[in-house]
């Protein structure tokens, strides 16, 4: 799914235009970038835990060369989902190909 089915699969189910859907979607990223950017974790109950991560400093080889070579700590997004939202996902019937 990407950006448009979703404005317009959400504008349908709470009856909103596709510009208000727009504009909300659109305040919630910015609201979630803010709070992530200032290292708060947002928590969305049923769906799950976003927050940032200090990924170490470590050691890269390049194989090629064999030179080594020290990529810097840095910050990451995380997502952990929910127990809901596991249980849900749980439920599915995949097949594994």
């Amino acid at each position: 799914m990407n950006n448009k089915e979703l404005v317009v699969k959400l504008s349908d189910r709470l009856d909103f235009s596709v510009q208000e859907t727009t504009d909300l979607l659109s305040a919630l990223s910015d609201v979630m970038g803010a709070k992530l950017v200032d290292n708060d974790s947002l928590y969305i109950q049923s769906f799950g835990l976003f927050e940032v991560k200090k990924r170490a400093e470590r050691v890269s080889v390049n194989p090629v060369n064999g030179k080594r070579y020290l990529v810097p700590p840095k910050l990451i997004p995380v997502f952990k989902p929910g127990t809901t939202l596991k249980n849900r996902l749980k439920d599915l019937d995949v097949e594994v190909e």
